[in-house]
């Protein structure tokens, strides 16, 4: 759980916030220990009390001067979050947003059979909430910055049980592109970052999540699955001022993991 020992602090002075974390295996604490290890200040979240035990000491070890509650489906929580980063720092360079959400019935049907509810909790938690986040950090990224959000290469090709969640990670990817052109004058960049499938609490909601794991390993590159600290750094690194001419993409981390059935 230790931050790893980075010499060079790449992203000292530089202040984030860091959505999603639900345990030790979350895509975002991949991101969160690479953001820290190379300098940055992080605001961290856990989506309730539940979840709380679980994060804290997480949050610890990432010295985080901001740990807040969030659940982007209550009305005024994320607010309350961009308030508080507004009142303790005044600014801030990157946001990362790694959470994405869709009911079990919804998820686990046919598209086709979608029920509107369903549809609409899955676009809001997964696609919309990303939009608000870019919305809200616009004004506090004063000398530019950097959005990220999650994406799988199911937004693009049908993929065996991803069902609705392709749909909500195509509109994402869609998202990042308008947004990306809209704020890329103020210097504030975009990116939908795909690190393939990965063992995380999230994902287990897919069915026959372990068979498309086990094909993913067999067909990449390098016969192995990426981490959540390769995604951390990979992240990391396109928050430095030196990627400030990459934008609007969405960025692969693993090329195998994209030949499927």
């Amino acid at each position: 759980m230790m931050i790893p020992d980075v010499k060079a602090k790449l992203l000292e002075g530089k202040r984030g916030l860091v959505v999603g974390i639900a345990n030790d295996q979350s895509i975002a604490w991949g991101c969160a220990r690479a953001f820290r290890a190379l300098g940055a200040e992080l605001a961290v979240t856990y989506l309730n009390d539940r979840a709380k035990p679980h994060v804290e000491p997480l949050a610890d070890v990432l010295e985080a001067p901001i740990f807040m509650p969030l659940d982007v489906s209550m009305p005024g929580q994320l607010e309350l979050v961009f308030d508080r980063i507004e009142e303790h720092w005044g600014e801030l360079d990157f946001v990362v947003h790694s959470i994405a959400f869709s009911p079990k019935d919804t998820l686990q049907g046919r598209v086709v059979d979608v029920p509107r509810e369903g549809f609409l909790k899955t676009m809001d938690i997964s696609c919309w909430s990303f939009i608000r986040m870019a919305q809200l950090a616009e004004p506090l990224m004063k000398r530019g910055g950097t959005l990220f959000t999650m994406t799988y290469y199911g937004s693009q090709m049908v993929v065996k049980n991803y069902n609705v969640m392709g749909v909500a990670k195509a509109a994402l990817e869609s998202a990042v592109r308008y947004i990306a052109a809209e704020l890329g004058p103020k210097g504030i960049r975009v990116h939908a970052i795909s690190p393939g499938p990965l063992a995380t609490r999230a994902a287990s909601g897919i069915p026959e999540f372990d068979d498309l794991l086990s094909k993913a390993e067999e067909r990449a590159p390098t016969r192995n699955l990426v981490s959540i600290d390769d995604v951390g750094m990979a992240t990391a690194f396109l928050a430095h001022d030196a990627a400030r001419s990459m934008t609007g993409d969405t960025i692969y981390i693993d090329g195998g993991y994209h030949i499927m059935d």
